[in-house]
């Protein structure tokens, strides 16, 4: 059975999907819905982001149909599921669209910039009895998914202490990147990456204290300390997007098990990719490694591996591990909930 897949919105993001489903197995984009007759047409030239190449004048979009108005897809009772790569303000609206349409549903992250639509968006999935998953793609990039595995494995023993740090100068090359409104803050549109991995591999906290910048009430730079009913349990994160120009976007993680140290830094220092520290196993014998994380080595092989999930999830029914709804909802509420702790300068529960 081939999973056939409505993708609505072709931007840059939309363009990485659409490559990025070249290699899946048992799925295949079939229609798009773009506004752009250019688009429409296969010139996508105009398209960039901040990693990958531009995209082409010559898009081969032989067998997919492509169409003005995205409720053509949504119309279409031979797609099985629609992939969303709309403006996050535009998400909710056509997410429920295509729920009522009975439809399972990909969604670009976030959810949602506010907690209360993105609940409702879960309620209208049950009710639909259909599949919402959440693009979060940060666990799938090999070596957060190599840090991952070497987590929930144990075979260094249980987790005591993880540290994240993500941070960007302001974008310059999307003018809906630029709306800061409109993402909801770096705190979520950027820093919702380290939550959603931290609720994944390390579990969704009790509560948050976190000291940062506000900006129109949105967050614009964040350090958190997570609280845990192990309170030895020590996870922390710094993120936003106040960097200087010269460093356009850096991560890193420093995760401490019982035997054993990861390490990885790595970030854009003006127009060259630096690996500050390639990932690092360091253990309690003495040893120092930099493993091989494996993976897909094309560009968007991250997104394929997501876009594997979600398609062998609408094949057998079931809830994906990684980009299901409900752990989207939790770092969602996870950002929320760092805003108002930043406001009220107190530990903020973080709520069910």
């Amino acid at each position: 059975m081939t999973i056939r897949i409505g993708l609505i919105g072709v931007g840059f993001m939309g363009m990485t999907h659409f490559e990025a489903a070249r290699q899946l197995n048992g799925g295949r984009i079939t229609a798009l819905a773009t506004r752009s007759e250019k688009k429409r047409g296969g010139d996508w030239s105009d398209i960039q982001g901040n990693f990958g190449p531009r995209g082409s004048s010559e898009v081969d979009l032989t067998g997919v149909a492509a169409h003005a108005d995205y409720r053509r897809i949504l119309d279409d009772p031979e797609i099985d599921l629609v992939d969303i790569c709309l403006p996050t303000d535009q998400h909710e609206a056509v997410t429920l669209e295509a729920l009522a349409a009975g439809k399972h549903v990909l969604v670009e992250k976030p959810l949602r910039i506010e907690l209360y639509p993105a609940e409702r968006r879960l309620a209208a999935a049950n009710k639909a009895d259909r599949l919402l998953m959440v693009a979060h793609v940060l666990p799938f990039f090999p070596t957060f998914l190599w840090a991952r595995e070497a987590i929930e494995s144990g075979r260094y023993g249980k987790l005591r202490s993880a540290f994240f740090r993500r941070v960007i100068t302001p974008p310059d090359w999307s003018n809906d990147m630029q709306d800061f409104r409109k993402l909801g803050g770096w705190g979520i549109d950027l820093h919702i990456h380290d939550n959603h991995y931290i609720g994944l591999v390390c579990g969704v906290p009790q509560g948050v204290f976190s000291r940062g910048l506000l900006a129109e009430n949105l967050v614009n730079h964040v350090a958190t300390n997570y609280v845990y009913d192990d309170a030895e349990k020590t996870v922390t994160a710094i993120s936003g997007g106040i960097a200087a120009h010269g460093l356009k976007f850096a991560h890193s993680f420093e995760i401490m098990l019982e035997r054993a140290t990861i390490q990885f830094d790595a970030g854009t220092y003006g127009s060259d990719w630096v690996e500050n520290r390639p990932l690092t196993l360091i253990t309690d014998d003495g040893a120092i490694e930099t493993p091989d994380p494996g993976g897909r080595t094309e560009w968007c092989g991250a997104f394929t591996d997501e876009l594997q999930e979600a398609v062998d999830a609408v094949s057998s029914g079931t809830e994906p591990a990684t980009i299901n709804a409900q752990l989207a909802c939790d770092a969602l509420r996870l950002c929320v909930a760092e805003g108002q702790s930043i406001a009220a300068g107190r530990v903020v529960p973080v709520g069910t």
